[in-house]
């Protein structure tokens, strides 16, 4: 097991995301985290938080639930209510590896009225079996199949590991 980032570099990473998604959504009229249930939700919040410090811009969160080992049949439902019309939707996770918890948590999202869907992650693996790509991304790293990234926001002491 490797360390990747410690918690200064991932509190950096997390800055830098929260000024990307200002920067690219100053004139929006709302931005909605949605948080992929795990480490995706304390992602969220973290850039919710670091949003709120550096921007005036209307911003909403919310979680979307479902079960990552079983994310093909798992239901997929929002933690509550939210409106998205004409909105910029990002969707949060901590780690991009194929893409298939991704594309099941847009499920909820796909016949409303959004501005545009984004996705926000802190490590981006790129093994890509979706065409799915990361608009703000904290971290690139290529590794096998075979190894794991392990994002630890608990406590004070944030990490990414590599096992």
């Amino acid at each position: 097991m490797s360390e990747v980032l410690n918690h200064e570099q991932i509190r950096k990473k997390i800055t830098r995301m929260a000024y990307e998604i200002y920067e690219r959504n100053i004139h929006s009229s709302g931005v909605i985290l949605a948080g992929i249930t795990g480490m995706g939700t304390t992602l969220s919040q973290l850039l919710s938080a670091e949003l709120k410090a550096i921007s005036t811009l209307p911003l909403e969160e919310v979680e979307i639930k479902l079960d990552k080992s079983q994310v093909s049949t798992s239901t997929v439902e929002l933690s509550h209510p939210v409106d998205l019309t004409g909105k910029t939707l990002i969707l949060v996770d901590d780690v991009l590896n194929t893409g298939r918890t991704v594309v099941f948590a847009m499920k909820p999202f796909l016949k409303s009225d959004i501005g545009k869907m984004e996705l926000a992650v802190l490590v981006n693996r790129a093994h890509g079996l979706f065409p799915i790509r990361p608009d703000y991304t904290g971290y690139e790293l290529s590794t096998t199949l075979n190894e794991h990234i392990k994002v630890d926001f608990s406590g004070d002491n944030f990490s990414v590991h590599l096992h």
